[in-house]
């Protein structure tokens, strides 16, 4: 945002909760009022009982990449979700392997044998894949094994098909020290519950949403619906929501880190980050 403020610009979230309606505290959307100082895109596009990818949000938001270069502005992407930036700027094929049938198979051998077995299997076949996809990402998982017996290909040889993009990408990452960033991420949830966060949840249950939904199964919401159910105290899943939270850090600064084209500076407060900001802007 504050890049945005030196530089006509517009942002891309590429964050795969902040696409949802009705989830604003628990994704830690921008408020309104920059919302309206500065123009947004991906944010509040559908329901969270609607489905949505890392493949369309690669073609979606190239379009609008598109368009906001011919306003005349910088279009800057935040975020979020490696793989949305991934489909963004080296494309995925989206639709490689699609087979019900099979897909039904593996499904009810995730029933039957469990997760832990069918990851075996998968890093036998496709290890790269196996790197990214944990057993809770279930349905990862038994698209990964489905795009293998169906195509004899690993699902993560098509995704590095490459695309043809008219734009060139600049990577940047800030890099916290670990027990600063943890800090903020304990502080933060502390002030998500303040702000009002089990009461969103509150209202999501009584529109019908649960977190069987892929949209609400995410730290911040699943701990919640939990104590909803009185399985967990609140103090209990506010701490959950913390460990989950860090546990996603890190798994998202593996990701980055192992992002080649990043180009990291190191920040230790808030304010180091305007600077980040004003050496970027002399170099557009």
């Amino acid at each position: 945002m504050e890049l945005a403020r030196h530089v006509p610009s517009e942002i891309i979230s590429a964050d795969s909760r902040q696409i949802f309606r009705m989830m604003d505290i628990g994704t830690a959307k921008p408020p309104k009022n920059i919302l309206k100082e500065i123009p947004h895109h991906f944010i509040d596009i559908i329901d969270p009982d609607e489905e949505y990818n890392a493949g369309q949000f690669g073609i979606d938001a190239r379009k609008t990449i598109d368009e906001i270069f011919s306003r005349g502005r910088l279009p800057i992407v935040v975020g979020g979700s490696g793989l949305y930036i991934r489909s963004l700027v080296d494309g995925m094929f989206e639709g490689a392997g699609k087979d019900e049938g099979m897909r039904q198979k593996i499904e009810k051998r995730l029933a039957d044998e469990g997760p832990e077995v069918l990851l075996k299997e998968l890093h036998s076949v496709d290890p790269e894949s196996t790197m990214t996809i944990k057993t809770l990402h279930r349905r990862r998982l038994v698209r990964a094994l489905e795009v293998y017996h169906a195509t004899g290909v690993p699902l993560s040889q098509w995704q590095v098909k490459k695309i043809a993009i008219d734009f060139e990408p600049v990577f940047v990452g800030l890099r916290w020290e670990r027990k600063l960033l943890y800090d903020q991420i304990n502080r933060r949830v502390d002030e998500m519950m303040a702000a009002g966060l089990l009461d969103e949840v509150e209202k999501l249950k009584a529109k019908g949403y649960t977190d069987t939904l892929q949209s609400l199964n995410t730290p911040g919401y699943k701990e919640l619906f939990a104590h909803l159910r009185h399985e967990i105290p609140l103090e209990r899943a506010v701490e959950l929501i913390k460990q989950h939270t860090r546990n996603y850090a890190k798994r998202q600064m593996t990701w980055f880190n192992a992002e080649k084209r990043m180009r990291w500076f190191d920040v230790s407060s808030y304010e180091e980050i305007y600077g980040v900001a004003k050496t970027l802007v002399k170099e557009i």
